[in-house]
């Protein structure tokens, strides 16, 4: 597949250049996609951000390297890109769990393999996704930081959907004037360690409207005009829209002509009444690939 083929031409131009200062014009370029695009898939395949894995891999070569007997401390630092021998020699014993002065002298030495990725075959199940181009829209409703969680409720979003009182609730249906008549959930401002389920993001419940006027203190998010992929479901809540989630970014984002576009992602659903059977969408804002530069 021509995505793997790119994906693993820019892991070996990091690869090459682990004792430089990385490219990212370069990187993007060599995986055909954006910079944007190529860091989100990058961190949906491999469960870690392109940073972490960056980091890593310096340090398990520094580690290597530290071996040898006339290498000194400073010398593998700078090379790696640390300033200092302190700040090398923090990461370092973050990383593995002794200084760096400790490596030659012990049996229990750790590694961080270089990467690849390869076709598995997954899916088998169908996806219900349509493609829509958007005018601009605004988010207008309540918004919190909230730590990331990929299963069940996250109790932050809870306390944060509990805190929105009847007089806002009615407040927010009546700016409702598009097709999407209900609550939304919008999620931005991601922290880098999100696919490591790690940090936080800004997540807003609200109303999608297109109303020119003051929205009384409530938090407002300006989404402009773009294309979305529209991904629906319905099944036993939150399961069914987790395992949605899932699937966009291990299945349909690699194998799709679409890459992502820094908007938030939107989800919402139909009936609460029975929890067995709820019907939900998610938002993603997406762009042909071919539309795109590798900025």
């Amino acid at each position: 597949m021509d995505m793997l083929r790119d994906m693993n031409q820019a892991l070996a131009y990091i690869e090459a250049h682990l004792d430089e200062e990385l490219d990212d014009d370069k990187i993007a370029l060599l995986a055909g996609t954006s910079t944007y695009h190529f860091r989100r898939l990058f961190s949906y395949l491999s469960g870690m951000s392109l940073n972490t894995y960056v980091r890593n891999r310096r340090l398990s070569e520094a580690s290597l390297e530290l071996q040898h007997e006339s290498v000194r401390v400073i010398d593998v630092a700078i090379k790696y890109g640390y300033h200092s021998a302190d700040g090398f020699t923090r990461a370092f014993k973050e990383w593995c769990g002794m200084n760096p002065s400790e490596v030659k002298s012990s049996s229990q030495l750790k590694l961080f393999p270089r990467m690849t990725f390869q076709l598995t075959v997954k899916g088998g199940v169908d996806m219900n996704y349509r493609i829509e181009h958007k005018e601009a829209f605004k988010l207008v409703g309540v918004k919190k930081r909230v730590p990331i969680m990929f299963e069940g409720e996250n109790p932050e979003i809870v306390k944060l959907m509990q805190s929105i009182t009847a007089e806002q609730r009615m407040k927010l249906q009546s700016y409702r004037n598009t097709g999407v008549s209900t609550v939304v959930n919008a999620s931005y401002h991601f922290e880098e360690g999100r696919h490591e389920e790690k940090g936080e993001l800004d997540h807003l419940i609200g109303s999608i409207t297109t109303l020119d006027m003051d929205f009384d203190g409530f938090e407002v998010v300006e989404v402009p005009a773009c294309t979305w992929a529209v991904f629906s479901s319905e099944g036993p809540f939150p399961k069914t829209m987790q395992d949605t989630w899932a699937k966009i970014a291990s299945e349909w984002l690699p194998s799709s002509r679409y890459e992502l576009i820094d908007v938030p992602e939107i989800s919402f659903t139909g009936d609460m009444s029975n929890l067995q059977q709820v019907y939900s969408e998610i938002w993603i804002g997406v762009r042909h690939k071919h539309a795109s530069s590798a900025t």
